[in-house]
């Protein structure tokens, strides 16, 4: 899983970010809820472990923002704050789980698992439609105005990815961890290859590009 952790207190950022590391997800750690909110709308995250007191965005409006802003990821308070009152209302607020400080990281692991294993009542999601461009999730089939895109695997990874961030700009680094896996840069022209080739073939035959290059920056899919 791919893991936000909003904890002001670098040492237990870190310790959780270890932690859960070592048991297999991929974590991201920061100590700001405004940085969390800015880090959410830029990377899909599965999972957020929330405390309720931070600088910037306090636990409770980090989640309404999220929510705002549909990203629908369960979350997690880990917190000092334990009276019942205190859970009641970050329950309440629509929080998955809610656990008090000091805590076991056993605990935790097992409070995450189970809450990965809720079932969720949305529907399942078949297809992305973004403008001009169809992309069927169960076929692997991509059509622009009617017209069929033959992709390669890599090619089609790339677009799905886009096309679920519309309009959010997706930095070289990005790219290699979603479409490649790759945590590192390794310094090749892979990801500006790969464009190039989407490019070609959803942009170039056509009369307006939805694929956009922001030089310096990274690229961005608009509607």
């Amino acid at each position: 899983m791919r893991i936000l952790v909003a904890e002001d207190d670098p040492e237990t950022g870190e310790y959780i970010r270890k932690g859960l590391t070592g048991e297999g997800h991929i974590v991201d750690h920061v100590t700001d809820g405004r940085e969390a909110l800015a880090q959410a709308t830029l990377q899909s995250y599965d999972l957020f472990i929330v405390d309720r007191m931070m600088p910037g965005l306090d636990g409770l409006s980090l989640l309404r923002a999220l929510r705002a802003a549909k990203i629908e990821a369960p979350l997690i308070f880990l917190t000092a704050l334990g009276s019942v009152n205190d859970k009641v209302s970050g329950l309440s607020s629509g929080a998955d789980d809610y656990i008090v400080k000091p805590f076991a990281l056993a605990e935790l692991s097992a409070r995450i698992m189970t809450v990965a294993r809720r079932p969720t009542l949305k529907q399942e999601v078949t297809e992305l439609s973004v403008g001009p461009i169809l992309l069927k999730l169960l076929t692997r089939e991509v059509t622009r105005e009617g017209q069929r895109i033959d992709l390669q695997p890599r090619e089609f990874l790339m677009l799905k990815h886009f096309m679920e961030r519309p309009g959010r700009v997706q930095t070289k680094t990005m790219l290699l961890e979603a479409v490649w896996g790759i945590h590192f840069d390794p310094k090749t022209s892979v990801v500006e290859t790969h464009i190039s080739r989407l490019r070609a073939k959803i942009d170039k035959p056509f009369d307006r590009q939805c694929l956009q290059t922001l030089h310096g920056v990274g690229y961005v899919f608009q509607a």
